[in-house]
């Protein structure tokens, strides 16, 4: 069960985008670094929030939240806004999909979802190619060797990622939640997965998270998922 959407206090959000892109650009190396506003815990309300700071691209973790989102965000536009906010590709959020694909929930998703995050096997790319062939999606990579984190073994990463594309689908590139314990403790995992996203060629490297997203950004990462920097806490999920 998933508990109603957390209160998101707007006081002060703007000022933590600026902060959190002056740290973005402080670790990085001036290559481009996308944010992805992670949302989950939040109402549509934090959404609209991040769309007028200039944040487009916005993750989820859960499927019910995010159609749900979707749907109250076009109550949230001002009067004469072009596009619903909820479908992909129109003038409202790029919603990115983080959490485990569920296959019997992938259609529900694909006509809001831009970038599928958390691929770990071919049969959840698989249910999305059926209804959405041409999607882009990211290969989870599990760089912390921690049961139940999810992703697969970076020794797999290669064949899954053609078996991926032999499905019609966009790999553009590795995603991985870093080793917890602090930003150190993350840095191996994030270094492992550049190099094997540089082997294949794959551009995208989504890694870094609010606890350690500067260390991910030294280490290559050219998009990072923020949530408590920007949102603060969350409200519990049960």
């Amino acid at each position: 069960m998933t508990a109603p959407p957390g209160r998101f206090d707007p006081t002060g959000f703007e000022r933590r985008v600026e902060e959190a892109r002056s740290r973005i650009d402080g670790a990085g190396d001036g290559r481009p670094v996308r944010i992805v506003a992670v949302t989950k815990g939040f109402g549509a309300e934090a959404v609209a929030a991040a769309l007028s700071a200039g944040l487009v691209d916005i993750g989820e973790n859960y499927a019910d939240e995010l159609v749900a989102k979707a749907h109250d965000l076009v109550a949230l536009q001002p009067a004469g806004r072009p596009g619903d906010g909820g479908v992909a590709g129109d003038t409202g959020p790029v919603w990115h999909y983080l959490g485990a694909v569920q296959r019997n929930k992938v259609a529900r998703l694909v006509p809001m979802v831009s970038w599928w995050e958390g691929l770990r096997r071919i049969e959840e790319g698989r249910a999305i190619a059926r209804r959405r062939p041409g999607s882009t999606v990211l290969v989870q990579v599990d760089v912390a060797g921690i049961p139940g984190r999810g992703g697969c073994a970076p020794e797999e990463v290669e064949s899954l990622v053609e078996a991926l594309r032999l499905e019609d689908l966009e790999v553009a590139g590795l995603m991985a939640v870093g080793h917890p314990g602090g930003p150190e403790e993350a840095r191996p995992g994030f270094r492992l997965l550049v190099a094997r996203a540089d082997s294949l060629g794959l551009p995208v490297r989504s890694i870094g998270m609010s606890d350690d997203f500067e260390v991910a950004v030294e280490e290559g990462s050219t998009m990072v998922r923020l949530g408590r920097v920007l949102f603060g806490d969350r409200a519990p999920h049960r």
